[in-house]
């Protein structure tokens, strides 16, 4: 019971940690509140400042990559408690972006201001959807289940973990991926886009672009013929958009049926 507390304990920590870094992003990314955001007066030069920025975007981003890929998590499990795994990649992952805050390097420069009250507003607006759908995703997706918190309870209780069923609730049956165009929205919305921003939200997106494969090709080989059809029927980030490949594919389909 000692070492299921325990766990329990290290799980609701490793949350607290993620939720104080959310909310600190939020502010790093909008430039309010926090005592160091994206923007502010270059500190070093313009070599040096993109190199630590890029060296620190690559960082999350290798981690926040290799640590969800099933391999890892494997090998990974063998080293600290399955229940604990997800808490402890939650963990990593915030200890990436509080390396981010701390060490960013502003850039200098700006590449648009808009002045207009009502569009500053249109901006500002969508910035907050942005996290707003961010947050509202994770919980139809079980907000618990993804951050650890659902697999320590069972393990405290000492009950089995089940797997999630596989489902498209609210957003998800327009998008694969309404978390990520959540991001999207986040990243690019802002009524001041300075170079430093330009560089974060470029290099975001590149890596959001990438990451989708990724996870796409784990659902698959984890749902199998129910994502493939998921994936075929519903857009991965953009309402309403098909390949053409697989418009014409269906034409085709219809067309023999016919």
């Amino acid at each position: 019971m000692l070492k299921r507390s325990l766990i329990f304990v290290y799980g609701i920590a490793c949350y607290a940690v993620f939720f104080a870094t959310f909310l600190y992003a939020l502010g790093f990314v909008g430039n309010f509140v926090v005592p160091r955001t994206i923007d502010g007066a270059p500190r070093v030069d313009l070599r040096t400042a993109l190199l630590v920025d890029l060296g620190l975007l690559a960082l999350f981003a290798t981690q926040h990559s290799v640590m969800a890929r099933p391999a890892f998590k494997r090998w990974f499990t063998r080293l600290v408690p399955e229940s604990a795994e997800r808490s402890t990649y939650v963990l990593f992952s915030s200890l990436a972006l509080i390396a981010l805050f701390a060490l960013w390097q502003p850039l200098g420069g700006q590449v648009w201001e808009i002045s207009d009250p009502l569009w500053r507003g249109t901006m500002y607006a969508a910035f907050g959807f942005g996290w707003g759908l961010v947050l509202v995703s994770t919980f139809l997706i079980n907000h618990f289940d993804l951050f650890g918190l659902r697999q320590i309870w069972l393990q405290l209780r000492a009950r089995p973990y089940t797997h999630l069923e596989f489902g498209t609730p609210g957003p998800y049956r327009l998008v694969r991926h309404p978390l990520y165009l959540g991001w999207f929205f986040a990243f690019w919305a802002t009524p001041v886009m300075t170079a430093t921003h330009l560089l974060f939200a470029l290099m975001t997106t590149a890596y959001i672009l990438i990451a989708i494969q990724l996870e796409e090709r784990d659902l698959v080989a984890a749902l199998g013929e129910d994502y493939r059809r998921y994936r075929e029927r519903v857009p991965m980030i953009i309402p309403g958009l098909r390949r053409p490949g697989r418009q014409q594919s269906r034409a085709r389909d219809e067309g023999n049926r016919g």
